[in-house]
């Protein structure tokens, strides 16, 4: 019961991945709200069933837990999510941001719309739950003029760093959420806050399509490599006391595998005798990029 007494906050916690993480963080003694529209993999819908479901199950299960159905990219949904864990259960003390949904098309297929909702669920998603966890931990933390227990979990994924040619919203939104929460990382820690990244491979509904539902089919027998059941034991980590060294860091997990994956850093460097002119650049790059290929797939980073 590593996390006794601590209160937390899943959103999409109905299904998938989000349900398998607030049943993690529940098992281990968290007091759960769980945050879910109950959307369908393309933003589509509502629902209210899953989210119940989830509760009851965590209650069946002896923890505690309360539903919430707000949106979390609405600027007054996410801070009455806040609220809601903090009047429900007195405190708040972990946030895992999960919502999300995809829209995908092909960069000249895309249209507005499908833009310009995958960015918000995902990307102003984060931000606004973030927003006022975060302003509640400062306060609390100045109030008490120490520190608080704080642990902020987002979600992204590798479409990131491949470029995921088939999703520029989605991909565009998740390399937004890891430069965020490295910022909210780096402002927070001296309140005690810590915050991490995580990049699941996962059959999940959204997952559960197109080339990614091959990819992450189930198999007829033997391990389930890609189930989200594989992802929420390192939720729960991130989120107890034992990740106190934990944060500013992005982690790959999957099956049996959790990669740290490193920061990007600066390759290879010209330098120039005087200002630099095309003549000058086409000399020096040309021959440096005549011995290479263009890149067809993100930033060429090699499978773990």
């Amino acid at each position: 019961m590593m996390l006794e007494g601590k209160v937390a906050i899943v959103t999409g916690a109905g299904r998938g991945l989000g349900r398998e993480e607030a049943l993690e963080l529940a098992r281990h003694g968290a007091r759960v709200v769980v945050n879910d529209l109950g959307v369908s993999a393309d933003g589509s819908g509502r629902a209210e069933e899953p989210g119940h479901e989830v509760v009851e199950e965590i209650r069946k299960n002896g923890g505690e837990a309360v539903a919430h159905f707000g949106d979390v990219a609405d600027w007054n949904d996410a801070q009455a999510l806040i609220a809601r864990a903090v009047d429900e259960f007195g405190d708040l003390n972990i946030l895992v941001n999960n919502a999300g949904f995809c829209r995908d098309r092909m960069i000249f297929n895309m249209d507005e719309e499908d833009f310009d909702s995958v960015v918000r669920v995902h990307l102003k998603g984060h931000f606004c739950t973030m927003r006022f966890a975060t302003a509640y931990w400062r306060e609390r933390a100045k109030a008490s003029g120490g520190s608080v227990y704080g642990r902020l979990i987002s979600t992204s994924s590798e479409a990131f760093i491949f470029g995921s040619a088939g999703q520029p919203n989605y991909a565009a939104a998740k390399a937004g959420i890891v430069a965020m929460t490295m910022g909210a990382a780096q402002a927070l820690y001296k309140y005690g806050v810590l915050a991490n990244v995580i990049m699941p491979r996962a059959r999940t509904a959204m997952t559960d399509q197109g080339i990614t539902g091959e990819m992450f089919a189930k198999p007829e027998d033997g391990f389930d490599t890609f189930s989200p059941e594989n992802v929420a034991p390192l939720v729960g980590y991130l989120a107890s006391p034992a990740a106190e060294r934990v944060s500013g860091y992005v982690l790959l997990v999957f099956g049996k595998t959790v990669a740290v994956i490193d920061r990007p850093g600066v390759g290879d460097s010209f330098e120039n005798e005087a200002k630099w002119t095309v003549d000058d650049l086409s000399a020096k790059l040309g021959a440096y990029f005549e011995q290479r290929e263009p890149v067809a797939d993100g930033f060429s980073v090699p499978p773990v």
